[in-house]
């Protein structure tokens, strides 16, 4: 049914995802699909590496860990973003269609008063693909 699952990682909030990479493993093993794991980064310096290609080897390892940990194929997708807070959306949709992806599982935060004034990233994600998209809380 699904051949390629693609799945929007926050590597600072890594333990927080546990549920969703969860479910996403289970996808793939069942349909015998493909994980790749997105991860938005910026040009600058942070955190999580002081280039894109420091940030690409974190996301190529946190990759690596989850198909050994999971028993499923798997692979990395990184984009750089010049403001990945304001532009998240739009590169995930893109990303999407430029993967080919049948199915996007995200984790998503329970339901608070801004998403009455601001659609939370699941959602812009859900609204924009053509891929069934997997909201996972928790």
């Amino acid at each position: 049914m699904f051949k390629t699952i693609m799945v929007p990682v926050d590597l600072r909030h890594a333990p927080a995802l546990g549920k969703a990479l969860s479910i996403a493993a289970d996808l793939a093993k069942t349909h015998g699909a493909k994980v790749i794991y997105v991860g938005v980064t910026s040009p600058e310096p942070n955190e999580l590496g002081h280039n894109p290609a420091e940030f690409e080897t974190r996301l190529k390892a946190f990759v690596a860990g989850e198909m050994a940990a999971r028993g499923h194929q798997g692979e990395a997708h990184m984009v750089v973003s010049n403001d990945p807070t304001a532009e998240l959306d739009g590169a995930l949709a893109k990303t999407c269609a430029s993967l080919g992806a049948d199915l996007v599982v995200m984790a998503t935060h329970l339901p608070n008063v801004t998403d009455y004034l601001w659609a939370s990233h699941g959602e812009s994600v859900a609204k924009h693909v053509k891929a069934s998209v997997f909201l996972v809380r928790g």
